[in-house]
């Protein structure tokens, strides 16, 4: 059976550039001029025509020919983009969207061994870094045969205009170049519907993470689902306090969530964003109540964070009107935990999304919207224009209240992987994406989450691939392993959120060390390579050999039964 949105259908996706469609439309003429980005850290302040304006110079610097200036970015680029939250990095995307050279967003926390993973996959050609990463960069991108020459800087530390730094252009001077040649400006280029804007990586539903590819038309169709729910509320809603409302933007850029929620989605109306380079539980509750924060997008492990942080009740939330939790699921108790420390007229709305669906697919309706209503712990109901369908293990559709894969179609689905037709293959079927996900649907049309289908776990919100982890151990130089398996165990923030621990299989050389020396050299070792969310938190264990299906397939399950089994046998023993 297929399931569709109760919202009313979107209109014809019009084909233009993603940049147009956010920034520079006719309504969007008459706003006034307010601070679309203020950073936390130095107070500085972007007015909005200051940012269309610099979107303008700096698209004309990429796009110019070397000979003249610019950086001459053409046909068959790809530029990776790395760095921290800031506005010269929302500024850089704009400007490649203006231009229609695709981009990769590659996160900022990436290690050398993420690092070559994710430039090799994606072809980038170019590369936008923050100073601070260069060094950690540099190396890696010569190795996967990226001309040290093709890297520039993004944020220098704050400084505008740094002195130039081993010849390196930046953000900065590429500007004041166009500028001081008064070089003319570069018309914004058409785009279709499937034009590639970016890439975003993602672990999919399994194995090594995966470039997602998002088009122009994802991306405006993406907008216009979230003009069109805001548009129905709106008709129920009492009317917003005046004034431009304010969102903290601490989840980072090169996370669809962030993404979308600062650097596209949120310019849909007028707002100003206070910008956090990256997450800092003690800036973001002083920020709050100094900027009179209104607006705050969450993910469950945040949330977390801030219920029980020392002190949070002393924290002052009175101007926050709008609350929203993505990324994962978010348990009941989280929530009720939230609302006793805001006040309780706060909106607060959950949703469920991921990357190949570009950002949102499921979201809770405001209570009485089209004779919906709000239910704590629901995921909601499907987005306008949205297909869905609930899929057993054979194929067939599951009844009301029964638990399946959830398969999605739509205008926001992704174009596919990069450059992975196996992955599309598997995920991307007949015009469905199959998300990995398991809800049901009840009697009324509503998406309850029920569990991860495939092995990829949700970490604070950010995918975690076990076959990466595998690979990162299986790549210890010294050969201390055979085999590995990852898989997700309790000790999570929530009681829901499951944390990586590793079995292996030791290698002759691995026994000669001995188990203890092995556990500390492969702990060291994946630390060094792979960020800190992916780290083993639930431990490694040492075992005879990895129980295989007939197949090969890994029996991910049996190590995490035994696992759980033992340690509530312990928790009995104790008391």
């Amino acid at each position: 059976m297929v399931l569709k949105s109760p919202y009313p259908a979107l209109p014809p996706i019009p084909p233009i550039n993603a940049h147009l469609f956010y920034c520079r439309r006719p309504d969007q003429k008459e706003w006034p001029d307010f601070p679309l980005h203020v950073d936390v850290e130095t107070g500085e302040k972007v007015l909005r025509k200051e940012f269309l304006s610099r979107v303008e110079v700096l698209s004309t610097g990429l796009a110019t020919p070397v000979a003249e200036g610019g950086l001459g970015l053409g046909e068959g680029e790809m530029v990776g983009v790395m760095g921290e939250n800031s506005t010269e990095y929302i500024t850089l995307l704009h400007s490649l969207l203006w231009i229609t050279t695709p981009f990769a967003l590659i996160s900022s926390h990436s290690t050398s061994f993420e690092l070559e993973h994710a430039l090799k996959l994606s072809k980038v050609t170019s590369l936008f870094v923050d100073l601070k990463f260069l060094d950690r960069v540099a190396p890696v991108a010569k190795k996967c045969g990226i001309k040290q020459d093709r890297i520039f800087l993004l944020r220098t530390q704050g400084k505008k205009s740094p002195k130039p730094m081993k010849g390196k252009k930046t953000f900065w001077s590429l500007s004041q170049e166009v500028k001081r040649k008064n070089i003319p400006s570069i018309p914004l280029r058409a785009a279709g519907k499937d034009t590639l804007a970016y890439l975003v990586f993602s672990s999919g539903t399994s194995g090594l993470p995966k470039a997602v590819m998002i088009s122009h038309g994802n991306m405006i169709t993406a907008g216009m689902q979230l003009a069109t729910v805001a548009q129905a509320a709106l008709a129920i809603l009492p009317p917003p306090p005046p004034g431009v409302p304010t969102a903290l933007a601490f989840l980072p850029l090169h996370h669809t969530y962030g993404l979308h929620s600062y650097a596209f989605r949120g310019m849909l109306a007028p707002a100003s964003f206070v910008i956090v380079p990256k997450w800092d539980i003690k800036i973001v509750l002083r920020a709050i109540p100094k900027y009179k924060i209104t607006s705050l997008p969450l993910i469950p492990s945040i949330v977390h964070q801030i219920v029980t942080h020392p002190g949070v009740e002393k924290v002052d939330f009175s101007s926050i009107l709008t609350m929203s939790s993505g990324a994962a699921y978010l348990p009941p108790k989280l929530y009720n935990q939230l609302k006793k420390i805001v006040p309780g007229e706060v909106r607060f709305l959950e949703g469920y999304g991921m990357s190949e669906a570009t950002m949102g697919a499921v979201t809770q309706p405001v209570d009485g919207l089209l004779g919906l209503k709000h239910i704590v712990g629901c995921t909601g109901v499907l987005l306008p224009s949205m297909e869905a369908r609930i899929v057993l293990d054979d194929g067939s559709d599951a009844k009301t209240n029964e638990a399946g894969e959830l398969w999605l179609k739509g205008d926001n689905i992704a174009l596919g992987y990069w450059n992975n037709e196996k992955a599309n293959q598997e995920t991307f079927v007949d015009g469905w994406l199959k998300t990995g996900d398991k809800f049901y649907v009840n009697e009324e049309g509503y998406f309850w989450f029920a569990d991860r289908v495939k092995d990829t776990l949700k970490v604070s919100g950010a995918q975690v691939s076990p076959v990466e982890i595998e690979n990162c151990l299986l790549a210890h130089p010294d050969k201390l392993i055979t085999d590995a398996s990852v898989a997700g165990v309790s000790g999570g923030r929530t009681s829901d959120e499951k944390i990586p621990r590793a079995w292996v299989a030791l290698s002759p050389a691995g026994k000669k060390l001995g188990k203890g020396e092995v556990v500390k050299a492969l702990d060291a070792w994946h630390r060094e390579n792979l960020s800190s969310y992916k780290h083993l938190r639930g431990g490694i264990e040492i075992v005879d050999t990895i129980p295989k299906s007939p197949t090969g397939k890994t029996l991910r399950r049996v190590l995490q039964e035994k696992y759980e089994a033992r340690m509530k046998r312990r928790a009995k023993a104790k008391l």
